[in-house]
């Protein structure tokens, strides 16, 4: 016999408190796409995942026990990912917002540092996207999901109007 309902609202309290810390931590250690993830990376979210078990089931190891934790994770996911979805402020506080990295062809060193993004990293970057040197780069921006887009100066047309972040850009063409 289960030892009560008070034990499954205690798992899905802490699970929630647990998603909610490592949540803040996963958004305050950066923006890196999965693909991205050094082997440090993935050793990180491993020995956290395994960390953070016991602390959300507590002394109850019951198949009950874990299959309430999964759901509350799966709720809490599917929750945030609709309000995320809905609210322009709160996908920003959970999500982080782009960061500009190039700008009319001059790397913005402070944005590079405070993204955690190396010179080298920029450069492959700009590789892919078959861009050979910086100063030919209009626009380059760290997006929310870790990747970088770029913009060449030919990309950026005068006669279409663009995005309002990139207004700037024709007036000091």
């Amino acid at each position: 016999m289960y030892p009560g309902y008070a034990v499954l609202v205690q798992i899905v309290v802490r699970t929630l408190v647990i998603y909610l810390v490592v949540l803040i931590g996963v958004r305050l250690s950066g923006k890196r796409e999965v693909g991205q993830m050094t082997p440090f990376d993935l050793t990180l979210l491993l020995l956290i995942s395994n960390a953070v078990q016991n602390a959300m089931t507590g002394p109850d190891t019951t198949l009950l026990g874990g299959i309430v934790a999964a759901a509350t994770l799966l709720v809490v996911n599917y929750l945030v990912a609709e309000v995320s979805g809905l609210n322009r402020r709160f996908r920003r506080v959970i999500q982080g917002s782009p960061t500009l990295l190039v700008h009319n062809g001059q790397a913005l060193e402070p944005h590079l540092a405070r993204e955690h993004v190396s010179h080298d990293e920029l450069m492959r970057a700009l590789r892919e996207h078959g861009i050979g040197n910086v100063s030919d780069v209009a626009l380059a921006v760290l997006e929310v999901d870790g990747s970088i887009s770029c913009l060449k100066y030919d990309d950026v047309n005068a006669a279409v109007q663009p995005h309002k972040r990139l207004k700037f850009l024709h007036k000091n063409q």
